[in-house]
């Protein structure tokens, strides 16, 4: 179960929807910082420099649905560890 969760659901023109998509867009590309206008109240989420995007078209009759749902972590990031063979023996090995 979420913590959080805010749903909203209005109609738009054509041209209102994508300009709330390009001011969305727009704050990504700009920081890690989004402002969501959603009626009366403002969400602001942190965003990674990295998300997981996921783009679902449903078309049922006459009816079709576009989804875009963006997602990450808030945790930190694991850090990579970066091993590498030289195929080098040890001094100790070496020896013997």
């Amino acid at each position: 179960m979420s913590d959080v969760e805010v749903k909203r659901e209005e109609k738009l023109s054509r041209e209102d929807a994508a300009e709330r998509l390009a001011a969305l867009a727009a704050a990504l590309a700009a920081g890690g910082k989004v402002e969501l206008a959603l009626g009366a109240s403002t969400v602001k989420v942190n965003v990674p420099d990295e998300v997981q995007i996921e783009v679902e078209i449903e078309i049922d009759g006459r009816e079709v649905e576009l989804e875009v749902e963006l997602k990450w972590s808030t945790g930190k990031p694991a850090r990579a560890v970066a091993t590498r063979r030289t195929g080098r023996r040890s001094a100790a090995a070496a020896a013997k």
